[in-house]
């Protein structure tokens, strides 16, 4: 299988109770990934508050993640991918990023459309061309909702045109888009990785010819989306179906209440190492608890 394929986990990053980034439950939290067969890590993505980070708490992260992973590979002898989130509405911080992934042994970057510049479409193809010169591989990552701005199939295309791109995270939720860029891009160029940027819409994108999805859910069951979505990528659609149709009450509970809150919520609910969040987020409402409670009692997690 290749590399960039299956179920990939964007990671949160724990807090302490005085606020500080716990670092040994960070690399416990990793530890469980990789010994619960998940695919890939994601560190330092939307779902890791990144943008509350400072650089040296993001450099230990990547450190840490990167050190388990190659241990792990060491005693198991298989090769856990690990893809930092290395985005920036600044290009220039996006390269440096992106050399900073590749300095401390990342596998890839996961490079985020500009966010509140609202660039053209041109300006969001100078802006991958650029990361795409530092020589790591990179994961485009689209997600309107966040960033702001679309990038269009006849810019991804071109995109996917450059040295190094080696796919796209499709968190744009419009299933007909990611149809389009799978016809499009993947159909012609099968090294080209289509993930899923939504727990719910994993099912759907690996029955169009997707190649897996980075996932929040995840975070607190790496084992069984890893099943899922394996299960779905070997064509067993009907086992896919019924783990699919098992998990849906906790997909939409991980966002009832904005993420990372509320998969750090299920998570500390469930005796694993998440801890608060950082201001401008807080804590999910009583109401949203209840929601996330039932939902990890229906899905059986």
């Amino acid at each position: 299988m290749s590399l960039f394929k299956g179920a990939f986990t964007a990671m949160i990053t724990p807090m302490l109770p005085d606020g500080a980034v716990d670092y040994y439950g960070f690399r416990e939290n990793v530890k469980f990934q990789l010994e619960q067969g998940i695919d890939g890590l994601l560190p330092l993505g939307t779902t890791a508050e990144t943008p509350t980070l400072d650089e040296d708490e993001e450099v230990d992260i990547i450190k840490i993640a990167v050190e388990e992973a190659k241990a792990f590979e060491k005693t198991s002898g298989r090769k856990i991918p690990v893809v930092i989130g290395a985005g920036s509405n600044n290009t220039r911080d996006a390269v440096r990023y992106v050399e900073r992934a590749k300095e401390l042994g990342a596998d890839a970057a996961l490079v985020v459309a500009p966010y509140y510049n609202k660039p053209s479409q041109e300006g969001i193809f100078k802006h991958y061309e650029a990361v795409s010169k530092v020589g790591i591989p990179i994961i485009v990552y689209n997600i309107k909702g966040r960033s702001g701005v679309n990038i269009n199939t006849d810019t991804l295309e071109k995109i996917s045109e450059l040295p190094n791109i080696i796919g796209v995270k499709e968190a744009s939720g419009d299933i007909n888009q990611i149809m389009e860029v799978i016809a499009r891009i993947k159909n012609k160029k099968n090294d080209f990785a289509v993930f899923s940027g939504d727990d719910s819409l994993t099912l759907s994108v690996v029955a169009c010819g997707g190649d897996g999805v980075i996932s929040v859910v995840s975070n607190l069951a790496p084992k069984l989306i890893a099943e899922f979505t394996n299960t779905a990528l070997k064509g067993d659609f009907e086992n896919a179906r019924k783990l699919h149709y098992r998990l849906l009450p906790f997909f939409k509970a991980a966002f009832v209440d904005g993420n990372p809150t509320s998969i750090k919520y299920a998570m500390n609910y469930k005796g694993m190492k998440a801890g608060a969040v950082r201001l401008p987020l807080v804590e999910v409402k009583e109401s949203a608890k209840k929601v996330i409670e039932d939902a990890i009692k229906e899905s059986a997690l």
